[in-house]
């Protein structure tokens, strides 16, 4: 590998998705390409607790350069993987992958850097279509007449039994558990003067 183009120092992160498996090939892999230090978990890709992503990620300072042994290693979903890549690229973090179909891809290079941007807009256009997708899916419910969110837990029955026993001198607490409401919920239904 050539040296490092920027004033800091390599970073390596590999992962392992079991207990099962070694991660010794990405760590020969890593120590190869001149990693100074290397973090690793052990949890699986679309687990979003990674003690050590987040680690390196706050070890890691402007002018070093994050290396994975492949472009899975670091990412849930290409949105997780652009939101990384991007939160490292605004600290001023390059980010480079070693081997597999995107070893091009490193950040501190002009055509690693134009591959990455051709990645966010992908993921861009990805999350612009899951936010129409969800979009037309609440009009096509709301057409048929449903509506998202919690259904009501106090209806007008609930509320008329919980005035009535109001105006008989029984506390808020006493009318809550009897009909089996909180007594924060039925504080808000009945209004202030309860």
């Amino acid at each position: 590998m050539t040296t490092n183009t920027t004033t800091g120092q390599f970073i390596g992160y590999a992962r392992v998705s079991t207990d099962d498996q070694e991660a010794q090939l990405q760590r020969d892999a890593l120590t190869g390409a001149g990693c100074a230090r290397i973090f690793e978990d052990k949890a699986s890709g679309k687990n979003t607790d990674r003690p050590q992503l987040a680690a390196v990620l706050d070890y890691a300072r402007a002018g070093d350069v994050l290396c994975v042994w492949k472009l899975d290693r670091l990412g849930r979903s290409l949105i997780d993987l652009v939101s990384i890549v991007d939160g490292l690229r605004k600290r001023g973090i390059g980010f480079r992958v070693l081997d597999g179909a995107l070893s091009s891809v490193d950040t501190t290079s002009t055509d690693g850097r134009l591959f990455f941007q051709i990645i966010a807009a992908m993921a861009e256009f990805e999350r612009a279509l899951i936010k129409d997708r969800t979009r037309a899916g609440l009009e096509a419910a709301k057409a048929q007449g449903r509506t998202g969110g919690r259904p009501a837990v106090v209806d007008e029955d609930i509320l008329t039994a919980a005035r009535a026993r109001k105006a008989k001198g029984e506390s808020v607490s006493t009318i809550a558990k009897a009909l089996g409401v909180s007594r924060a919920t039925l504080y808000r239904h009945l209004g202030k003067s309860a």
